[in-house]
C-alpha cells in the first residue's frame, strides 16, 4: 500500500520517519524506504527519482537526520511561497542557514518577511524596471556575439566555463556598477562562496574568506562611490530612503553590502546554471532543439520548459513561525521545511507528462523563479539572457553533442547545474 496523507493522522516529527518507518504509527501502512539529502552528491545528481516518490508516498516529508520538513507536490509549494506568515524567510533560505535556529543576523532583503521585506524590495526594483530590462538588448546581444564568434569552426568548446559562466557577471556587474575587470573575479568569489564540498553541511573556510573578500568589495565600491557618484545602482542606493510602516530612514552600507552581495550573487549563478541546462538537455533532446532551430520563436517558451523541467534553483528553505496542517499533516512552528521546487515543477497533478522535454508545451506557471513576495527580481533580466543566448548558440550551432561522463556538477545547496559543459559542435 503506498502511504498517502491519508495514512497518516496528524504525525508530528517524531512520528515520521524518513528511512525504515521505525517510529511511525503503521496501522495497515506499509512504509517504505524514502530518504532526500540535499547535501547527498549522489541524490543531487539526480533527485527526480526520489521526488517523485516523495510527491505520492510521502508529500510532507521528514528528514530525521537534518531535522526538516519537505514539501514536494506543486499545490503545497505554490501555497507555502504565498503564505509569509507562516513559511518565513527570516531563518535564511538553505538548510544550512536554518539549522541556526535563530534568525538571520543582518539580513539582506531575501532572508526578510513583509512588510519590511517590500520596502526594501520597492527599492531594489528600481534595478530592474521593464525599460531598463529592454535598454540592455544590444550590449547584451553584443557579449553573446563576441564570446561565441571565437568557436565557430572551433570542434569543441565548454559552453558553461568559456561562455554560460562568463556572461552573466559581465550583465549584472554593469546593472550594480562593478567594474569591467573587476567581474569575472567577482563572479569566482561568488563560486567558492557557493560551493560545498562532499560531506559538508555548512561554509568550510575557502567560502568565509571569499564572502569576506565579497564584502570587502562592496564596501570598497559604497566608499568610492561616496566620494564619487555616478548614475550606477550603488549610487542610487546611497541617496535612496526606504519607509518602514511610516518611517523613512537612509539605508546603513551594511545593508547596501547585503543589496549588491544579493543581486550580483543571483544574477551570477542562476543563468550561468539555466544555460548549463540548455545545453545538456538540447543535446539529449535533439528533436526538440530541431524544433527550435526551425523556428527560433520558440525559444521564449523553451526557456520556460527548461526552467519548468530543471529549476537552477530547485530547493528554498522556510521557517514555521506557527503550526500548520499541511494534507492533513501537522508542521509544527519552529520548524525547518524545505520548498522544493525543482519537484513541484514536475508533478503530473499540475504538468501532462512532466517528465518529458518539450519546449512547444503550453506553461501556465511554475515555481522556478519563486512566487508572491519572494519572485525573483531579476526574472525579466534572466530570461532576456537566455533568450539572446539561445538565440545567438542557435544560428552558429544548430547541433551539437556533449560527451556525459566529462560533465561536471556544481555542488551547492541553492543551484543545480552544470560548470563545465564541453561540447562538440560541427
Amino acid at each position: 500500500m503506498i502511504l498517502t496523507s491519508s495514512s497518516l493522522s496528524n504525525p508530528g516529527p517524531s512520528a515520521l520517519s524518513d528511512s525504515t518507518g521505525e517510529g511511525m504509527d503503521h496501522q495497515d501502512v506499509n512504509v517504505t524506504s524514502i530518504y532526500y539529502d540535499p547535501y547527498d552528491y549522489e541524490i543531487d545528481a539526480d533527485p527526480h527519482p526520489v521526488w517523485a516518490r516523495m510527491r505520492d508516498e510521502l508529500p510532507v516529508y521528514w528528514n530525521e537526520r537534518y531535522q526538516f520538513f519537505a514539501l514536494s507536490r506543486f499545490e503545497d509549494v505554490w501555497s507555502a511561497y504565498l503564505d509569509t506568515k507562516t513559511f518565513s524567510s527570516t531563518h535564511g533560505v538553505t538548510l544550512d542557514m536554518l539549522m541556526a535556529d535563530a534568525p538571520v543576523e543582518h539580513p539582506s532583503m531575501i532572508f526578510m518577511d513583509p512588510p519590511e521585506h517590500d520596502a526594501m524590495r520597492k527599492l531594489v526594483s528600481r534595478a530592474f524596471t521593464p525599460r531598463r530590462i529592454a535598454d540592455l538588448e544590444e550590449s547584451v546581444r553584443q557579449l553573446v556575439v563576441d564570446y561565441l564568434d571565437p568557436f565557430v569552426g572551433a570542434g569543441e568548446f565548454d559552453y558553461v566555463s568559456e561562455f554560460g559562466a562568463l556572461l552573466p557577471p559581465m550583465v549584472i556587474g554593469a546593472l550594480i556598477g562593478v567594474p569591467v575587470d573587476d567581474r569575472d573575479q567577482v563572479r569566482r568569489w561568488f563560486d567558492e562562496l557557493m560551493h560545498l564540498s562532499e560531506g559538508d553541511t555548512g561554509m568550510g573556510d575557502a567560502a568565509l574568506a571569499a564572502m569576506g573578500e565579497l564584502m570587502d568589495y562592496a564596501g570598497g565600491m559604497i566608499s568610492e562611490r561616496r566620494e564619487s557618484p555616478n548614475d550606477d545602482f550603488v549610487s542610487a542606493l546611497l541617496s535612496a530612503e526606504v519607509d518602514i510602516e511610516g518611517t523613512p530612514r537612509r539605508l546603513t552600507d551594511l545593508e547596501i553590502q547585503n543589496f549588491i552581495m544579493m543581486l550580483a550573487g543571483a544574477g551570477v549563478e542562476t543563468v550561468a546554471r539555466l544555460l548549463s541546462w540548455a545545453a545538456v538537455l538540447f543535446a539529449r533532446n535533439p528533436a526538440e532543439r530541431a524544433k527550435v532551430v526551425a523556428d527560433p520563436n520558440l525559444i521564449p517558451n523553451a526557456i520556460e520548459e527548461l526552467l519548468r523541467y530543471e529549476a537552477p534553483s530547485p530547493v528554498n528553505g522556510r521557517f514555521t513561525l506557527h503550526d500548520v496542517d499541511v494534507l492533513g499533516i501537522r508542521i509544527p512552528a519552529e520548524s525547518r521545511v524545505l520548498l522544493l521546487n525543482g519537484s513541484a515543477n514536475r508533478d503530473p497533478r499540475e504538468f501532462d507528462d512532466p517528465d518529458a522535454f518539450r519546449v512547444d508545451r503550453t506553461i501556465k506557471r511554475h515555481i522556478s523563479f519563486g512566487y508572491s513576495a519572494h519572485f525573483c527580481l531579476g526574472a525579466a533580466l534572466a530570461r532576456l539572457e537566455s533568450r539572446i543566448a539561445l538565440e545567438e548558440t542557435f544560428a552558429r550551432f544548430p547541433t551539437w553533442e556533449i560527451d556525459e561522463s566529462r560533465l561536471e556538477m556544481v555542488r551547492t545547496v541553492s543551484v543545480r547545474g552544470y560548470s563545465s559543459v564541453p561540447i562538440r559542435v560541427g
